[in-house]
């Protein structure tokens, strides 16, 4: 039996992926990030030693698998392995962006199911619940056999489309990169009372993609190109090329995750697109954040919110926009 008050009590911990954001979460949950060393030792193996009792209480931990992703969630696994071993009620792992996301199925021969494999890690080294944000591939919710929260950046990101195109929603065009994110892409413009596009394209190697054709009328009207993430941005440059020549006015895109490896800011520099609007599971890196043409929302408020509904055994399903 929990006494004195304990039951009533949780942890937030964080690793060293965002701890910008995970303070943003500390500071819209009204408390300090509990105490825990996550370093190195001097052959460069990481190092985890938490600094409180979490005896019987709800922990989570904030730690996105972004870049280096490998450091990050050899991190992220080690500080499951230290609270289990420290007897916590819960380790509820908040993800904010779920690397290894992109080979969710065997679409070739002789390649891994690596979503599937870091979900394997993840539940093996104790997590008892999982929390993310706009996954890439849905279905990866089902690799886990653990309660998963999948959350969504919608609710900030049409914030800021609405006040952006505030009366002016019937000019603005919202297009899909792809067909997988059609779906996506159908849910804003509803709820923007905007109209649909999607490009049409094809894919012909990793990180590489050949612009085939724009689907929708986009002649005279602002274009807004959704997706999940922006890893090198040859698809998001492209597209925003294929839709100028189709006649849109103008090119805004937005992405939950700023990866933005290799090219990708020098690209979005030198594209047509007017900005990039994108989110705080991934922390800015310097050259995009000076760039001038990518903007960050946060969504600190969302997590904190998941946060204090799972540990009150409150719905979360009106934060499942």
């Amino acid at each position: 039996m929990v006494t004195n008050g304990r039951r009533h009590d949780y942890r937030v911990f964080a690793g060293n992926s965002n701890r910008k954001l995970a303070e943003a979460i500390s500071r819209d949950l009204e408390r300090p990030l509990s105490a825990a060393t996550v370093g190195r030792f001097s052959d460069g193996e990481i190092r985890v030693e938490i600094g409180e009792n979490v005896r019987g209480l709800d922990t989570f931990i904030i730690q996105s698998t972004s870049p280096d992703a490998n450091t990050n969630l050899m991190e992220l696994l080690i500080m499951i392995d230290a609270l289990k071993r420290a007897s916590a009620g819960s380790i509820n792992a908040v993800i904010p962006y779920y690397g290894y996301a992109r080979q969710d199925r065997k679409d070739a021969s002789r390649v891994p199911i690596t979503a599937k494999l870091v979900a394997d890690l993840i539940e093996a080294a104790g997590a008892t619940r999982v929390i993310s944000m706009d996954m890439h591939a849905g279905q990866i919710q089902g690799f886990f056999n653990l309660p998963f929260d999948h959350l969504y950046a919608a609710p900030v990101m049409l914030e800021h489309m609405r006040r952006r195109f505030e009366g002016d929603a019937q000019n603005v065009v919202i297009v899909s990169p792809d067909a997988g994110g059609v779906e996506r892409a159908r849910a804003y413009s509803k709820r923007l009372g905007a109209t649909l596009g999607i490009i049409d394209k094809r894919r012909t190697k990793p990180n590489v993609a050949e612009i085939m054709n724009v689907i929708g009328e986009v002649n005279g009207k602002i274009a807004v190109v959704l997706d999940d993430m922006i890893d090198t941005a040859g698809t998001l440059t492209q597209a925003a090329n294929a839709l100028v020549d189709k006649g849109a006015t103008k090119v805004y895109a937005y992405a939950t995750h700023a990866i933005l490896s290799g090219p990708a800011v020098e690209r979005i520099t030198k594209s047509p697109i007017a900005e990039v609007v994108v989110t705080d599971t991934i922390p800015l890196a310097p050259a995009a954040a000076a760039s001038g043409r990518i903007h960050s929302l946060s969504v600190a408020s969302l997590f904190a919110e998941a946060i204090r509904r799972i540990h009150s055994a409150v719905s979360l399903s009106s934060l499942f926009v």
